[in-house]
């Protein structure tokens, strides 16, 4: 996303939204890489049935373990009338064809920014750039946004407590002495041991799991097709949708409450999208349309069979209705499904976490990438253990399904709606979709998951109230985060330091250099932190060699290698200052300090090899001239508007067709023009880096404490001083997020005033 503001530069220029004098190329190259491939671009079928296999036993175990307690939840006080069971069969087959299959699986999963987009995006800019110049409109759908993922987040603490208590709970059915303290216990440990096996990652998990999620649904299947043809065939009219209105005109008021029970059928459907970056979205297709959907459908539709015979075992109905000889072993694939079940959210907290935090909409915290083979996998040890403690808390304090079940229908309800709204604006603003399609999608969708919501917050002081609490918590966490984060760097774009300041500062404060390494990290691209002219004036001393070193994600899932760095020289070509710019996909893995200081030396001698540095000067002298004379044809790049900010990232439509950075057309052009002293020069320059290198590497951070202006408002001091620092005294610091070792790290303090 691209960067606006509505301030103007206080030189005098024109504003940094609005027309930045930004004449230097470094900007527009650290946007470029050429080798840009979209996600799912290269897949062939083995990756893809490979994937598909996994993520049966990561995505689905939720919504695949809700034929234990979906009978139940929906009739609490017993069935009066056999016939509502038609009905409320009907309503569960429908409610997963519309939700979890066409609205996800079909349509939801494809609005994704790993796709080619940037067509539809030069079509819908007229309605694109009306949304963006209301500041309502953008609070509103970031709001939202932030909703949304910490409703998902919220799911992953709900849906392990509910799944593997309600599984464990068949352990009644043969040994009834068991009071229900002792089955929440059992349940507690089994949930502990499940968040203690996340730090194996997602691929070891999901290649684990899988062939046990199979199995379940081989069994639930094949367990709902006896109970068809033993009891009752003639359940099969439930797909006949006229029993849903007979249903609802005989029960009244009583069939509506009974939908927050009906709706536990499709709860974990809102993890395919936040899973997505595990998997793919064929992938997810394959296995949902071949593998559970079938087998879901014939486990409720067995077990409205069975009650159709035995209407007194509704609370009971899942171990009930298996054949006495296969209990045990079912009993036993239930609860190794449901453990699995969790494994669904657990995963999409962890996905969903790492690209808020990409976005600067969360603190830091540890990501670990978990898989060489597939992007996106990840475990967060920080967020596992938060969500265990949760998950533990939860399953103690409200003891039964029932309870945990009010909580767990606001959450997924939530989600959907917010979803449905989200994906309207990508339907106008990136498809493009025709508005009489769109208006039947809001009407079709909005109104059922409207009626579910209403129906949930029916119970909301009977356990409704829990998901909102948990999810408060995380919008203002979130949203405190993003906004100060957002203040920071509009601070550092506005007293950044340019070439002709950078050799000012050198010449007046007469600045030494001493021997090795220095790497001062910056979050900007076209200029130098301020936090360096603050050093200088501190301690008038440098390194032989000094990088200014910024880490940026671009919107695609990976960078090649090969172009992970762009250098610059900085003041001149003599004084061994670099700016570089590395640059990853939302997919690529940051290495550790030793690693990236060591690719990085590596790319700055080839840099210096091809002889960069000397055309670079080139470069500089002409765009100086350029700024000097006014020359039209070295327009600024305008930035559009965006709610969420990231730094200088490239915007989806920037990744389309790009070519190499201009500075490689220089040295094209020039590289032939090289003269035997610049070979020389060049031999020793890449020398003397490395000398340097062998006396140490020092990386420089700017421990920055950020404060609100003295014309501030009280709230924007409380969020400022307190809640923001708050927050970032206990996250995870700069040289913790980079893992480089503390020895090696020298601090430069400073105070923001925003």
């Amino acid at each position: 996303m691209a960067l606006e503001t509505d301030k103007q530069d206080p030189s005098g220029k024109k504003g940094v939204g609005g027309f930045l004098q930004r004449h230097d190329s470094f900007y527009g190259d650290a946007e470029k890489v050429s080798s840009a491939q979209h996600h799912g671009s290269q897949d062939i079928w083995i990756r893809t049935l490979r994937l598909a296999f996994q993520c049966i036993g990561v995505i689905y175990g939720d919504i695949g373990t809700s034929p234990l307690y979906v009978y139940a939840s929906t009739f609490p006080s017993g069935i009066s009338n056999v016939d509502d069971l038609y009905g409320v069969l009907s309503l569960i087959l429908y409610s997963i064809i519309l939700l979890p299959m066409i609205k996800y699986v079909f349509i939801v999963l494809y609005a994704n920014d790993n796709g080619d987009v940037s067509a539809p995006m030069r079509r819908a800019q007229l309605m694109k750039k009306s949304l963006e110049n209301s500041k309502v409109a953008k609070v509103a759908i970031f709001l939202l946004t932030i909703l949304g993922t910490s409703m998902v987040i919220s799911d992953g603490a709900l849906t392990p407590a509910i799944s593997v208590l309600s599984a464990v709970s068949g352990l009644q059915e043969k040994a009834p002495q068991l009071k229900q303290g002792q089955i929440v216990l059992i349940s507690v440990f089994i949930l502990v041991v499940l968040f203690s096996v996340q730090r194996f990652g997602t691929d070891r998990v999901g290649y684990s799991f899988a062939p046990i999620i199979l199995l379940w649904f081989l069994c639930i299947g094949g367990i709902g097709f006896y109970n068809l043809i033993k009891y009752d065939v003639g359940v099969l009219r439930a797909f006949y949708p006229k029993y849903i209105v007979d249903y609802f005109k005989r029960n009244g008021k009583e069939a509506w409450i009974s939908l927050g029970g009906i709706l536990l059928c499709f709860t974990g459907t809102e993890a395919m999208f936040a899973d997505l970056g595990h998997f793919n979205v064929r992938a997810v297709q394959i296995s949902f349309s071949f593998t559970l959907f079938p087998a879901v459908s014939l486990a409720y539709i067995g077990q409205a069979a069975f009650l159709r015979k035995h209407p007194e075992h509704v609370l009971d109905t899942f171990y009930r209705s298996i054949p006495g000889p296969l209990f045990w072993p079912t009993f036993i694939i239930a609860v190794a499904a449901a453990i699995i079940a969790s494994q669904a959210m657990i995963s999409g907290a962890f996905s969903i976490i790492q690209q808020s935090q990409t976005l600067g909409c969360f603190p830091r915290v540890k990501v670990l990438h978990t898989s060489k083979s597939y992007e996106g996998q990840v475990y967060i040890p920080e967020v596992n253990f938060v969500l265990g403690l949760l998950c533990v808390i939860i399953t103690l304090a409200f003891r039964t399904t029932t309870n945990i079940g009010n909580a767990y229908g606001i959450c997924v309800t939530s989600v959907m709606i917010i979803t449905t709204i989200l994906l309207v604006i990508v339907m106008l603003l990136v498809w493009r979709v025709s508005i009489w399609l769109i208006i039947p999608f809001c009407l079709v969708f909005g109104i059922i998951e409207f009626v579910y919501l209403s129906s949930v917050l029916y119970k909301f002081k009977e356990g409704g109230y829990l998901p909102i609490v948990i999810a408060t918590f995380l919008v203002i966490m979130m949203g405190v985060w993003h906004y100060v984060h957002v203040k920071k760097y509009w601070y550092e774009l506005e007293h950044l330091v340019t070439n002709e300041a950078m050799r000012q500062l050198i010449q007046t404060h007469d600045v030494k250099r001493i021997s090795g390494v220095g790497f001062l990290y910056t979050e900007l691209v076209q200029g130098i932190s301020p936090i360096f002219p603050h050093l200088i004036e501190k301690i008038p001393f440098v390194h032989s060699v000094l990088m200014f070193v910024s880490i940026k994600h671009l919107p695609i899932p990976h960078v090649e290698v090969s172009e992970r760095f762009l250098f610059r020289n900085v003041e001149s070509k003599t004084s061994r200052m670099f700016r570089c710019v590395a640059r990853y996909g939302y997919s690529d893995t940051l290495e550790d300090a030793k690693e990236f200081a060591a690719s990085l030396i590596e790319g700055l001698q080839s840099y210096i090899e091809e002889g960069h540095f000397i055309t670079d000067m080139q470069i500089q002298e002409t765009e100086s001239q350029t700024a000097s004379t006014g020359d039209g044809n070295a327009r600024p790049r305008k930035a559009g508007s965006s709610t969420v900010y990231i730094e200088e990232v490239l915007t989806t439509s920037e990744t389309t067709g790009l070519t190499q950075p201009r500075i490689s057309s220089y040295s094209a052009h020039s590289s032939g023009r090289i003269s035997e002293e610049q070979t020389r020069t060049i031999a020793e320059e890449k020398e003397f880096i490395q000398r340097e290198l062998q006396k140490g590497v020092v990386y420089i951070l700017g421990e920055t404490e950020i404060k609100a202006g003295p014309n501030s408002s009280f709230v924007k001091k409380v969020v400022v001083n307190y809640m923001y620092s708050f927050l970032r005294k206990n996250f995870r610091q700069g040289e913790k997020a980079f893992a480089i070792p503390r020895q090696q790290v020298l601090k430069v303090g400073m105070v923001y005033e925003i």
